[in-house]
Parts: C-alpha cells; structure tokens; sequence
C-alpha cells in the first residue's frame, strides 16, 4: 500500500519513511501513472535530498521508467524538475542539460506551452551564470515570442522579468524598467501577489541604478507593503535590506540602520541562515562608513562566527576584507594584513571549489548524455529485432506465391540493407571516437589549469578557468555532431590556442588564414579534428623552440575537398622523438590516436581515397630542421 503525504509534512524529515515510499512506488506496474506520482512525490520531497546533497531518487526512477515505456510527457516533466532541483543546487551547468534536453522533448512532440517552460527555465540558468547572459537572453526572448502567440500570460510574465533582469545586469536601467513594468501590469492583471512584489523591487532596483533614491525607496516601500500581506519573510528581508542599502547611499544612517535592523529580525524566521550573515555584514559596513569601528567589528565578528559554523565562504571573506579595511583606517597594519591574509584563504578555497565544481559537472553532464545515448542505441537494437521478425513473418506467408519474386526482390534488398547496417555501424564507430576525444581533452585542460592555479596569481587563474568553461561549453555542444560550420571549429581553435598561449608563458604567436572564396558558415567538417594536431604542434615544437615560435593554420577548399594546412617553426620531430626518449615517453599521444582512427572511418563512410593526413619535415639547404607541416585533406559537407 502507497504512503499518501498532503500539506506541510513532515516526511522529508525521516530517512525510513521516504525509502519506503520509494520501495512500494516500486512495486506498482510500470505504467504513465506511477511515473506521473514519482514526479509528484519527487517536487515534494525535494527539500529533503537537496539538503543532504543527494541527486532525487523519485525523479531519477521517473526519467528510466518513463523513457522505457516511451513516455514523452513523463520524460520532459521529470527533466523539467531535475533541472529545477539541480539550479537550487547552484549547479546551474548540470541544470542547462536538463532543460535543454526537456526543449529537445518539447519540440519533438510540438508542444507549444512545454516549449515556453523548457526555454525559460533553461534561460535562468544561463542567467545564473555571469558569462552567459547572452544565451539566457536568447532563451527568453524565444519563450516570449512563442508564449504570446499561444497567449500564455504566466511564461509571458516569466520572460520579461527574465529579460528586464538581464538589462538590470547589464546596467541598462531604463530598458529593464520598460521590461518590469510591462510584467508588473501582467501580474497585476492576474492577480499575483508575489509576481506583483518581486516586480516592484525589481524597479526599485533599477531606479536605484539611476540614481533616482527616492523612487527607488517607494518601490522598495510598495514592494514591502505586499510581501507584509503575503506574510512572506523572504521578501520582507530582501525589502528591508534593499531600503537599507537606499538609505545608506542617501547618507540617511539612522533609517539605514534601522531597516538593516528589521531585515536581522525577519531573517531570524527563514531556514537559510545565510542571510542572517548577509545582515549582520550589512550592518558592520554601515558602522564603518559612519566611523564607528569598534560597533562594526562587533557585527563583523558574529558574522564570522555564523559562516565558521555554516561554512558561508564568501561572506567570511568578504567579512575579513572588511576588518581588514577598519584596522587599515585605524592605522593598525600588522592586523589589517593578519585579517587580508585570512580573507585571501577564503578566497583561494573559493576558487578551488569553482574549479572541482565545474569538472564535476561537466563529468556529470557527459555521463548522463552517455546513458541516454546507451537507452537510444538499446532502442535502436530492438526496433531492428522487431523489424526482422516482421519480415519473417512476411517471408513465410508469401513464399508459395511469390517465390521466384522474393529470391530477386531478396537479393538485392539482403545486399542493401548490409550496406546501410555497415555504414550505421561505421557511423557508431564514429560517434564512440569523437567522444573519446572529450575525456582526454578534458583531462589534458585541466591538467593545464592546475599547474596554472599553482603558478599563477588568482586573478589570472579565475580568468583562465573563465576560458576553459566556454571552450568546454563548446566542445560538449560540437561534438554531438557529426558536421559543424567551419566557423564553429575555428573559433573553439582561437580559444584553444589563446588557452594554450597562456599556459606556455607566450612563447610562441599564431595565424589563422581562411582563402578568401570560402564561406565559413556554410562549410561543415567533423568537429574537433584540427586540434590534435595544433596541440601536438605546440607540445612537441614549439615549446622546445629558443625564440619566440610561430604556428600558421591555412584553410582552403576545392569543390568537396577540405584542405588545412597547419605549420610550425619548432624543432622538427626528429629532436621532438629524442626528448621524449630522454624524458622516457615512449607511447603516441591519444588524441592522435583517435583522430587517426576517424579519419580512417570517415574514408570508409564516404567511401573515398580523399581524406588523408600528409606530415614533411621542414629543413634548410643543410639539412637543418625549420619545422613541420603536417596538412589534412578531409570531405566536406555545405549547409545549402
């Protein structure tokens, strides 16, 4: 018998009671109401594995149950709500792929109003991540396009918010008011308290932006008055600190204080103590400005020992850097460095966590697209199974007939579909070496950006992994592909080699040549089948090279024939072959490995002698080494 849960429960409290819901939910028949009550009990107990920073096991169990039993509706809600509980993680990486694969499934069954809600969600992710703001902006303006010609008020509100929000960021402050107002109208039009609260803020915010305090202060004011309705202690904290902040800019440091004050109150009644912190700093600050050090470090200390206990690192070092400031003003050096040097290991521990949290995600990612691909090549098996009993069938009840007819019709259609099963099989074999290329490239960055973190200040390693994030962003979108745009290829190659040239302390430029007849969008080439032999370039080259080192990639096209020609001045492979024998590294490198390997499929695929890889050794009149040339021959595809 199922466990039933309703209203304000304590169920997400009590380990046993939810394994075995999870257990009878088990034993029901596999069918689209068990999967639509995993996904229901899944956003009900959310709390409870976010909390232990577990992945939610109902929505896990409705993704596999619902994709067995081809349950469009059931795959796209539970990626939908996935990616929800992944964002409220922070792991705004893990949760694009959710939603982006719940737009994929939206689009497949021409659901317009599914279509609205996957693209918004997947906009707020962008939007949570500082460098992608124009994707998220991309995302929203499609979901409002399509929710006002379906008339979907509630993705139309959640769109302009969205887009008014990016603007706010941007300091566009006049176009995100235009945006705001326009989803305040909308809310107000629905009657959405909440909507209506967020709304006001919002322009609040913006007005503050411009300057305008008093304006913003009555917002900050109308917004409160309606999360006070509301009851909404949130809100009411993120009122009350907005005014302080308002007030503070005004000079206003009696008004200031006491709505910093209220905000300490009314967080005292929300579970994320993380704001508590956040008022105690606030109020620090304000002490500060008005001179009143001793008060500051008072709430600058009650703050340090609220993220001690609740590990809030950025607060603590935001907490020391303001310490640190107050003993500098006071002329007290040698604690103002005590108190830095606290706030910089805050620092570098945040920086570490970024970096293990983008690896770890990223795996994530390529593990979960491993596993779909895995359930679609098992689909794919038994449509083929399935066919052939069919055919069977078809066979025995028309061989008295039809005999002479068959033993024709047979041979050919037995010779063609051989054909078309070796080349499907060429074509996995394809995809399975094109994500190989993946790992090791994944590996061999991260490699680069650890020894960079460790020979570098912080700044530029932030930077760095900044880097790595959008090449990695672009190597996981290309090589699902079997063809890109030559475009897309190149500009993941700048970013590579501009990655690379840090890494290598600037020893060596680069030129990028494109023939003037060839349009780089319309191009198409395998992805990712340049770089290995760029990076082998450099690694065994140019970076043994005394002197500054060049390397020239040309690109031209013939008819259907790809021609790129990548060039170094290094020190030629016959001494490259010579170190690594000093340095005992006898073994080929595996992205030349790989990249051999599919360049030979492609060969088979397009059953041609074109694709080919030529490597000359450069040398002068005597004989000395100048460089390498090694220049790829490959077929190519064109758009239209």
């Amino acid at each position: 018998m199922l466990l039933f849960v309703k209203g304000n429960i304590t169920l997400a409290q009590d380990s046993a009671l939810v394994y075995r819901t999870l257990d009878s939910a088990r034993k029901l028949p596999g069918d689209t109401s068990k999967a639509d009550w995993l996904i229901d009990k899944g956003k009900l107990l959310g709390r409870y594995f976010d909390k232990r920073g577990m992945e939610n096991l109902f929505f896990q169990e409705a993704i596999t149950l619902s994709q067995r039993i081809k349950y469009t509706r059931g795959i796209f809600n539970a990626y939908i709500e996935t990616g929800i509980s992944k964002r409220n993680k922070s792991e705004y990486l893990l949760a694009a792929d959710y939603h982006q694969k719940a737009v994929k499934y939206a689009e497949e069954a021409r659901n317009d109003l599914w279509l609205c809600n996957a693209l918004n969600n997947t906009g707020v992710d962008y939007r949570r991540m500082d460098d992608q703001l124009e994707k998220a902006f991309d995302y929203h303006f499609r979901a409002l396009q399509l929710a006002e010609k379906i008339n979907d008020v509630r993705n139309i509100c959640i769109a302009i918010n969205s887009i008014g929000n990016i603007k706010l960021s941007t300091e566009k402050y006049a176009e995100a008011i235009n945006h705001f107002e326009k989803a305040l109208e909308l809310e107000k039009q629905s009657k959405n308290s909440l909507g209506v609260a967020i709304n006001l803020g919002n322009i609040g915010y913006a007005y503050q932006g411009l300057g305008k305090l008093d304006l913003a202060i009555d917002y900050y004011k109308k917004s409160l008055a309606v999360n006070q309705q509301l009851n909404n202690s949130i809100g009411l904290a993120i009122c009350y600190n907005a005014l302080g902040s308002a007030y503070q800019e005004k000079k206003d440091y009696a008004r200031a204080h006491e709505y910093l004050n209220k905000a300490l109150e009314v967080n005292g009644n929300v579970d994320d103590k993380v704001h508590v912190a956040e008022s105690y700093l606030n109020i620090g600050k304000l002490w500060s400005l008005q001179g009143k050090y001793e008060e500051a470090h008072k709430y600058f200390m009650q703050c340090i020992e609220l993220c001690q206990t609740w590990r809030f690192k950025y607060l603590l070092m935001e907490a020391y850097k303001a310490i640190a400031n107050n003993y500098k003003v006071k002329g007290d050096f040698k604690r103002s460095m005590e108190a830095m040097e606290k706030s910089l290991v805050y620092k570098d521990s945040l920086l570490e966590e970024q970096s293990s949290l983008a690896w770890a995600q990223t795996q994530a990612v390529y593990e979960v697209d491993r596993k779909d691909n895995q359930i679609k090549l098992l689909e794919h098996d038994k449509q083929i199974s399935e066919l052939r009993t069919k055919r069977n069938v078809v066979y025995t009840l028309s061989m008295a007939g039809f005999a002479l007819m068959l033993v024709i019709g047979g041979f050919f259609y037995i010779r063609h579909r051989n054909l078309e099963t070796n080349k499907q099989t060429l074509q996995l074999e394809l995809r399975s070496l094109r994500a190989q290329m993946n790992p090791h490239f994944i590996f061999n960055s991260l490699s680069s950006i650890h020894r960079f973190i460790w020979s570098n200040n912080q700044e530029e390693a932030s930077d760095y992994l900044t880097k790595f994030s959008r090449l990695m962003r672009m190597i996981l979108d290309n090589t699902q592909y079997t063809f890109i745009s030559l475009n897309k290829e190149l500009e993941s190659l700048r970013l590579y080699l501009d990655l690379e040239k840090l890494r290598c302390n600037d020893v060596f430029d680069y030129q990028i040549t494109v023939s003037e007849d060839l349009n780089e969008e319309e191009v198409m080439i395998p992805p990712m089948i340049i770089q290995p032999y760029v990076e082998n370039a450099i690694w065994h080259g140019l970076v043994h090279k005394s002197g500054k080192g060049l390397l020239e990639i040309a690109v031209s096209v013939r008819g259907k024939t790809l021609t790129c020609t990548v060039t170094d001045n290094g020190i030629g492979r016959k001494k490259a072959v010579e170190i690594k024998e000093k340095k005992g590294q006898t073994h080929r490198s595996m992205g030349m490995k790989v990249t051999e390997g599919r360049i030979d499929l492609i060969r088979k695929i397009n059953n041609t002698k074109e694709a080919d890889v030529n490597i000359t050794d450069l040398e002068d009149e005597t004989g000395k080494a100048l460089g390498t040339q090694v220049k790829l021959i490959l077929p190519v595809e064109f758009i239209f």
